[in-house]
């Protein structure tokens, strides 16, 4: 399926879409997606946004690379925030913008139960992703790299 954008939706977020309508799907963005700066890139906006934990989980480096994955820990807690209001082209770019190794889960229980997030499901380091880190060594080239991904989709 494609949208009118003409970016190709993936089944699996076909499958979301359908329940959305009802549910307003909220995601959870744990790593480059919580800088306005990306999504503005990424999608033209900043959709509402609030601060959330997700506990149970937490947001790993990942090696020779400069954004995270979440994955599961006991005992960690995954800063992050929720998005919402996201529609159907939106929710089409970023599925195509993260890698492979990613895969569009609900999570919960929680603060942030019933609400979508991608899962790392790759290789991880032993050290957490830091976004203070990443806001001062990386962002401007990410932010770069992300408006030409999307000049190019």
């Amino acid at each position: 399926m494609v949208d009118e954008l003409g970016t190709d939706i993936s089944p699996e977020t076909q499958q979301r879409l359908g329940r959305s309508l009802a549910h307003d799907d909220r995601l959870f963005v744990y790593g480059t997606l919580q800088f306005p700066e990306v999504l503005i890139e990424l999608i033209g906006r900043c959709p509402d946004s609030v601060a959330a934990e997700l506990t149970g989980w937490r947001a790993a480096a990942l090696p020779g690379r400069v954004y995270p994955g979440l994955v599961p820990a006991a005992g960690a807690v995954a800063q992050g925030v929720v998005l919402s209001g996201l529609d159907a082209g939106e929710w089409a770019v970023l599925d195509a913008f993260e890698d492979d190794e990613y895969e569009l889960r609900q999570v919960g229980p929680g603060p942030v139960a019933s609400t979508w997030t991608y899962v790392w499901t790759s290789a991880v380091a032993q050290n957490d992703w830091c976004a203070q880190r990443f806001a001062a060594e990386h962002l401007d080239l990410f932010v770069a790299g992300c408006a030409e991904w999307r000049r190019l989709l």
